[in-house]
């Protein structure tokens, strides 16, 4: 047939073939189909294909693509990432998306930060970091060498450790680059706390002591204690400092005036943990926003009031047995809404608004293992000789690290979290 009488009659057959119901169009299609040889069927299976693909990241509207984008697991996402550029482009841009999966992961998220680029980076670090969990990879050893005794305290904030020792000393360090920013010499330090400008420690002479990172100088000395002071913490709106000691007592100082406001009695063993935190939750005894004190010895944690009144009584006394057949870990966690210690009979988490135990995850494999840290999603948790990553979901140990050779003291101040996270 001419190439003119092919362009007439495929015309005329396109018209009769538009004229056609659905059902006899498919017929037609299937007769031609059968009367096609391999060469046809090979034409129309490349050009079907090209046909059926259409890409709706392409052809939604980002709101849309961004709604369906929510119902993908964040793996299959980063598989859709390599499909093509502006694939890629779309899904990197879904800031909820990749704020949910670093969510899950246990990541803190910053609401505020709305930069999905951010989000996915944060995403792709933490499963890194998973990998090298698994693969006991996730942790780098060094030394901070300084001190010419035994190191007793430590405390870590916004990537600085400050150390307390034996040799009267407290040092200051930068974490990611090993050096000492202050050195001023101090008591025997078995507790350490500091922000910019001063540092606060308590001692094996029965006092504390708040000092200037900047010269040097005590700025006040806290009399009153008849045991060494294992922990102080301190609230600069409050204008007040406690500390906990082995005279079984907690005191509450004037931390601009260095008088003490009133002394907190109730425990029969020593002090080992004391925690100022601002509530978060509501209860018949306390309100979001209102300071609690919380202090705790080898068998019990006393939860007080602290504000503006200082003449508190003690509102609530946990334990996890009521003979006193199960001591406490020195170790205590609290955020203002749950609160987490542990014993030889593993992790005890308790609501803060009911005062009840949400749950106890025993370790039956390791026994006696301490609290590091505990997060939403990861719990760290240490014996004599390696670190534990837990993961709280399904409350299983998933890591382990090897820890150096150390001298374990019986309140567990041996060891302390970095950065929280996952």
């Amino acid at each position: 047939m001419e190439r003119k009488d092919f362009e007439t009659w495929l015309d005329n057959i396109s018209v009769t073939f538009l004229s056609l119901t659905d059902l006899q169009k498919n017929e037609t299609l299937d007769h031609l189909i059968s009367l096609s040889g391999a060469v046809q069927l090979r034409h129309l299976s490349n050009n079907l294909e090209t046909l059926l693909k259409r890409d709706f990241l392409k052809l939604l509207p980002l709101e849309l693509s961004f709604y369906l984008l929510k119902w993908l697991d964040p793996q299959t996402l980063l598989t859709c990432c390599l499909v093509s550029k502006q694939w890629n482009k779309v899904i990197s841009a879904c800031t909820e998306v990749w704020q949910t999966a670093c969510k899950n992961l246990g990541w803190q998220i910053d609401d505020s930060l709305q930069d999905a680029l951010h989000w996915k980076k944060v995403y792709l670090k933490a499963i890194l970091r998973m990998k090298q969990l698994e693969d006991h990879e996730a942790f780098e050893t060094s030394s901070l060498i300084g001190h010419s005794a035994r190191v007793y305290a430590l405390y870590y904030k916004d990537g600085l450790l400050c150390t307390g020792s034996d040799d009267l000393s407290a040092k200051l360090w930068d974490v990611s680059t090993g050096q000492c920013v202050y050195g001023i010499q101090t008591h025997t330090c078995a507790a350490v706390k500091f922000d910019e400008q001063k540092l606060v420690t308590g001692s094996f002479d029965n006092t504390v002591a708040c000092w200037e990172w900047s010269s040097g100088a005590r700025t006040q000395h806290f009399r009153g204690h008849t045991g060494a002071v294992f922990s102080v913490d301190y609230n600069d709106e409050l204008d007040i400092l406690v500390s906990g000691s082995a005279d079984f007592t907690v005191k509450v100082w004037a931390l601009s005036a260095g008088t003490c406001l009133n002394t907190l009695t109730g425990h029969t063993e020593w002090v080992t943990k004391v925690v100022l935190q601002k509530c978060k939750v509501k209860s018949l005894l306390h309100s979001p926003g209102d300071y609690i004190l919380l202090s705790a010895d080898k068998y019990e944690i006393k939860i007080w009031p602290i504000g503006r009144e200082i003449n508190c009584k003690c509102l609530k006394t946990l334990s996890v047995s009521e003979d006193r057949s199960i001591c406490l870990q020195p170790r205590l966690h609290f955020d203002g809404q749950y609160i987490v210690c542990s014993s030889a009979l593993g992790l005890y988490q308790w609501d803060f608004a009911s005062y009840d135990i949400l749950r106890v995850i025993k370790t039956p494999e390791i026994a006696n293992l301490a609290l590091l840290g505990f997060g939403d999603v990861f719990a760290l948790l240490f014996d004599n000789r390696y670190l534990y990553i837990m993961d709280l979901r399904t409350e299983s140990l998933i890591s382990r690290w090897p820890l150096p050779e150390y001298r374990k003291s019986k309140r567990g101040s041996s060891f302390l979290a970095g950065e929280p996270g996952v």
